[in-house]
């Protein structure tokens, strides 16, 4: 990708601000667009399409302070390239659903892969953002250091908001070290064998980096020092899961991830669910649950909502289609007042997540 000049970027962001006031002026819809990889994810949103891929590129990155600052258009596997030469990663470990994903898209989506319960959400990993407000202006929150939060924490807003908040511009983010040892274990379990044994698990200080049940066995992925990592996987024993099917379920190519309709439930890893309407794979030690089926939306809804949780249609929305569960009238009035307050005339991607708003 040729790299941009200073005065190009500039360019480029002056040009994005001055489209934003616009739309704003006349309240035209803006889609905002990065790689547009996860174009599925939400309700359809009409508008104009505001392509913000061009605004790329590394900011600042201190390998020694585990910290990156990047331009939100920066495709995503050009960041691990450069984390990756530095024996670095990004801790949540994003799916990346296409060579054209970009780091504004992965913060906007908040979906984070295997490791986060064990590393932290997208969230937990931004330390501050620039984005771009309904006037027309940069708003900068946050910083590079975990100690910088005081006051109004608006950086950790915009993870998993979809764009309906504002453009992103620049996000700084913590990195982690690559593990010096990592190696994965399955076994013949059933769900509900393998749950019982993953809650003992889960209460031990062990090296555990995965915990995935792909609905026939389980899969463990340990990651650490060597010593430790070899102690572990001497214990449990089990065959050797090859570590594509991790890279697989991260970037949601294992069997029934690819379903037209296919949902995400989130509820508590001890929540007893064994009678699921469709094939299901459980990820993040039973915390995530991937759905494929056709039942009634409001059965699926009532089903994780009777389990503690709730549940997303996070692929084949109908027309229309509610993708997250409804929230309660307070909280939607909340965040409401959240985007009359980043968005007064309401432009960036209306109705991604909700219906009016």
């Amino acid at each position: 990708m040729p790299t941009s000049t200073a005065s190009e970027i500039r360019d480029f962001a002056d040009e994005l601000a001055d489209r934003v006031r616009a739309a704003s002026a006349a309240r035209t819809p803006l889609r905002i667009v990065g790689g547009d990889t996860k174009a599925f994810y939400g309700r359809a949103v009409g508008g104009e399409r505001l392509d913000v891929s061009g605004y790329a590129g590394v900011v600042d990155y201190e390998p020694s302070e585990l910290v990156i600052t990047t331009r939100a258009g920066t495709r995503i596997k050009e960041i691990e390239a450069l984390l990756a030469r530095q024996n670095q990663r990004l801790a949540f470990e994003p799916p990346v659903l296409g060579s054209d994903s970009t780091l504004g898209g992965v913060v906007a989506a908040g979906l984070a892969g295997p490791r986060r319960p064990f590393a932290g959400a997208v969230r937990d990993s931004v330390l501050g953002v620039t984005v771009l407000g309904g006037k027309g202006e940069a708003l900068r929150f946050g910083g590079t250091v975990f100690k910088n939060v005081a006051g109004f924490d608006g950086f950790r807003l915009m993870a998993g908001a979809l764009g309906c908040l504002g453009v992103l511009l620049e996000v700084s983010l913590r990195v982690a070290p690559i593990p010096a040892s990592e190696l994965s274990r399955s076994f013949d379990l059933s769900w509900p064998a393998a749950q019982a044994w993953i809650t003992t698990l889960m209460r031990r200080p062990l090296p555990l980096s995965g915990v995935a049940h792909d609905g026939e066995r389980l899969h463990l992925r340990l990651s650490g020092p060597s010593a430790a990592v070899a102690a572990a996987a001497a214990e449990f024993g089990g065959e050797e899961t090859p570590a594509v099917f991790w890279e697989d379920l991260r970037h949601r190519r294992t069997g029934s991830l690819g379903a037209p309709r296919l949902w995400r439930l989130s509820v508590p890893r001890t929540a007893a669910l064994n009678d699921l309407p469709g094939p299901a794979i459980r990820d993040w030690g039973g915390a995530e649950i991937w759905l494929d089926s056709d039942a009634p939306a409001e059965r699926i809804r009532t089903f994780a909502a009777e389990a503690g949780g709730h549940a997303t249609l996070y692929r084949g929305a109908g027309p229309g289609e509610a993708v997250f569960s409804p929230l309660p009238p307070g909280l939607f009035a909340l965040h409401k007042r959240l985007k009359a307050a980043f968005d007064p005339a309401g432009v960036f991607n209306p109705g991604r997540m909700y219906e009016g708003l």
